[in-house]
């Protein structure tokens, strides 16, 4: 690959992770344990290693899902008033295992911490309810869409991108 396709790519992956940057909340697909499909979304936080945190309720199917069935895809999509063509909005879909952090993990009162420090004191009512459940989503693997025939694979582990192969 020449110089200039891997300048390119740098910076499609800095414009990748600058769409993650500017959400405060994901869309997240999930499958119930007899695959039906449900969609909703969660304010989220991102740790150092890549790992999404979202903090939900078990009134919320996805929720009950996510605790049968630990797999989930979520999507950051440009918003419609930002997107030259609504066909080929800008986009990040990755696919993610789920881990349930119980209360009792050390990792439990940081995330929380980070939730309330980007969403205020809702996070500590939130808290004070037995019914919500921290997960921490980790990609396995991703896929940015820049527009028609602009789609990239994502290495999570380095957030680098790589042109998608049919």
């Amino acid at each position: 690959m020449n110089d200039k396709n891997t300048q390119d790519l740098e910076t499609l992956a800095k414009n990748c992770q600058a769409l993650i940057s500017s959400k405060q909340t994901l869309l997240i697909s999930t499958a119930s344990i007899n695959s039906q499909p449900d969609i909703s979304y969660a304010p989220f936080v991102q740790d150092q290693a890549g790992a999404f945190y979202i903090y939900v309720s078990e009134l919320a199917s996805h929720t009950a899902n996510l605790l049968q069935n630990p797999r989930a895809s979520i999507l950051f999509i440009r918003s419609e008033t930002e997107s030259q063509n609504l066909f080929a909005r800008e986009r990040v879909v990755m696919t993610c295992d789920v881990i349930e952090i119980p209360r009792t993990n050390q990792i439990y009162p940081v995330q929380l911490d980070a939730l309330r420090a980007k969403f205020g004191d809702t996070v500590s009512l939130l808290q004070s309810l037995p019914d919500f459940h921290l997960f921490a989503l980790r990609p396995i693997r991703g896929r940015y869409v820049v527009g028609f025939g602009r789609a990239f694979n994502i290495d999570v582990n380095t957030g680098s991108l790589s042109h998608l192969q049919k």
